[in-house]
């Protein structure tokens, strides 16, 4: 699952007469990319949530079929935030376990490795990354293959990671609800595991963010 629907507030005013996930990186939309990785690594069906701008998602990605993968879409009156939206989802994303990936991310992560990983009990596989600048404090820890809540260094939540639909189970379809508590609750029952990306990762969440980016490569 793709998540699409944030309004993109940070990125106004570009995201206001196009959606955040179609704004171009180098010369190509962002929810582009990503689909074009995810179907490398041999993740066929995609489900993308939307709200803001919805239909120009839909006009410009189709059914899939260009990107050789299979698009459906949940589409959503009022962003129903992060956990929100998957819920909605569910029904779309079938029994087993998905990945879910922030719409609005740039990076070089190799999602064949959760697309063949296996959870073992667990209710959640995070992938973290180094903290940016904008985001110094990081989010969780990570104690060998273990994600946690805890005292001393932290990494960043990617935006990327792979889930079991039983997470999401309190969260009735069409409420609004967080992922990070979600999360939280599960790391206290030590069921969250998680690795560490050293590649290329941005959150393209500003209009600064976006312009380095796709400043000229000397």
């Amino acid at each position: 699952m793709i998540l699409a629907a944030g309004r993109g507030e940070r990125m106004r005013p570009l995201s206001d007469a196009v959606p955040k996930v179609l704004l171009k990186v180098r010369g190509r939309p962002l929810i582009a990319r990503l689909i074009e990785a995810l179907a490398r690594a041999g993740v066929g069906d995609i489900v993308i949530n939307h709200a803001h701008l919805g239909h120009m998602i839909e006009t410009a990605l189709g059914d899939g079929r260009s990107f050789g993968v299979a698009i459906r879409y949940s589409a959503e009156a009022e962003a129903l935030e992060t956990a929100g939206g998957i819920a909605q989802a569910l029904p779309l994303l079938g029994p087993g376990p998905f990945l879910a990936i922030n719409g609005d991310i740039f990076c070089d992560f190799d999602f064949s490795t959760l697309a063949a990983r296996a959870l073992e009990g667990d209710l959640a596989h995070l992938v973290l990354v180094a903290n940016p600048p904008h985001h110094p404090q990081g989010d969780f820890s990570l104690r060998g293959s273990r994600v946690a809540e805890a005292d001393g260094p932290k990494s960043t939540f990617s935006g990327i990671g792979l889930y079991q639909p039983a997470l999401f189970a309190n969260i009735k379809p069409g409420a609004k609800g967080q992922l990070a508590p979600l999360l939280r609750a599960a790391m206290a029952r030590g069921l969250v595991s998680g690795e560490l990306h050293r590649g290329e990762w941005h959150d393209v969440g500003t209009p600064q963010r976006l312009a380095e980016l796709n400043e000229p490569v000397a």
